[in-house]
């Protein structure tokens, strides 16, 4: 080969080599991957219900405290794709978790999503006939799945012990397809479900009591199986929540106590939004033992007594525009209002009653 022809063919290979380098270097390997975390800000999810100091960016990595128990999501829903992270707990006991093809909100009187869980437990819990340290998966809040090494209820238990305890880091890759999944700790599988629904859902990450740190969060998608709109989660609807889990910012009142991801009244005062809105959608959850239902709203008033379940944890969603008033608790109409309205509506603080717990509390506000 003449000299020539040999450079030529070096500067070839190095200008082949030259953009897989550098889409190396910025995390979009060969195979797909492409960052779902990009080590700066939190564009691409949002806080759910957490205080805004809960998550943060630190050294690339994504910080949680732990508190108040409640979630980071995507934006965007995923139906079929592999997921990788590294994750640390900085504390032993750490509890944390990522849900897969989880709905956009809350569920009723919890503070996490319906969805799938892979846990995320710090091996100083230690292992049990109910839970292990080392990835389980299991359906929480309404969703299902099939367990493959079960023991006897809807928990996929791993094979073999893999985590590293604290302060070491782990190594997850999850994959998601068609309702099956499975989970490969430290680089191998270990850990799988079957028939999972929903099977197109957000992805989340868990704030649950200690803090934790999650890095590397990376995500290949594959072809998508044409879900049925049952296998679909609850998708994003614009809501955002006015509790922060961690005090009363944005509430006054006296007498009321944050308790975590609850909202717990100690004294017979109301707890006044210090926003107000006149057009909205707004939900909430709350429990007690009283007859009448525990708010009231702009352009309404107070609920009053509205069928219900006592002690148990219900669900209001309210609609308010001009000439529309629509009520449900959960899932059933119990209001329902379609007029003129003789004044247009005006802006009023949503209020609590005292005697109960809340939670949950989201609003959306409408033109």
């Amino acid at each position: 080969m003449s000299p020539l022809r040999c450079v030529m063919k070096k500067t070839l290979f190095l200008l082949t080599l030259i953009p897989l380098l550098l889409l190396a270097k910025n995390g979009f390997a060969e195979d797909g991957f492409k960052p779902i975390f990009n080590g700066k800000t939190f564009d691409g999810w949002r806080n759910i219900n957490c205080g805004p100091k809960t998550w943060s960016v630190k050294d690339g990595m994504i910080h949680c405290t732990g508190k108040p128990i409640g979630e980071l999501r995507t934006l965007k829903m995923y139906e079929n794709f592999i997921l990788e992270l590294e994750w640390r707990h900085l504390k032993p006991r750490g509890n944390a978790g990522i849900f897969v093809w989880a709905d956009a909100y809350p569920a009723k009187g919890q503070p996490f999503h319906r969805g799938v869980e892979v846990q995320v437990l710090e091996n100083a819990y230690g292992n049990t006939r109910g839970y292990t340290t080392h990835g389980d998966i299991f359906p929480i809040h309404g969703a299902t799945m099939t367990p493959i090494n079960g023991r006897g209820g809807s928990r996929a238990f791993p094979t073999e012990n893999r985590s590293k305890p604290s302060p070491e880091w782990n190594h997850y890759r999850v994959v998601c397809d068609d309702g099956k999944i499975s989970l490969a700790v430290n680089g191998k599988v270990v850990t799988r479900g079957t028939a999972a629904k929903p099977r197109q859902g957000y992805i989340c990450l868990e704030s649950e009591g200690s803090p934790v740190q999650f890095r590397n969060l990376k995500i290949k998608e594959l072809p998508g199986t044409n879900p049925t709109p049952e296998e679909i989660a609850k998708k994003e609807e614009g809501f955002y929540s006015l509790y922060t889990g961690v005090d009363l910012s944005g509430w006054a009142g006296d007498g009321w106590k944050s308790n975590d991801w609850r909202l717990t009244s100690g004294a017979a005062t109301k707890l006044f939004s210090r926003k107000q809105f006149a057009s909205y959608s707004f939900f909430a959850d709350w429990r007690s033992q009283a007859k009448s239902v525990p708010f009231e709203l702009p352009g309404i008033g107070p609920l009053g007594e509205l069928a219900h379940s006592k002690a148990r944890w219900n669900r209001l969603e309210v609609t308010r525009q001009p000439g529309l008033v629509l009520i449900t608790i959960n899932g059933k109409v119990v209001r329902k209002f379609l007029g003129k309205e003789p004044k247009p509506l005006k802006p009023a603080s949503i209020v609590l009653l005292p005697g109960g717990q809340f939670a949950n509390i989201f609003i959306k506000e409408l033109k």
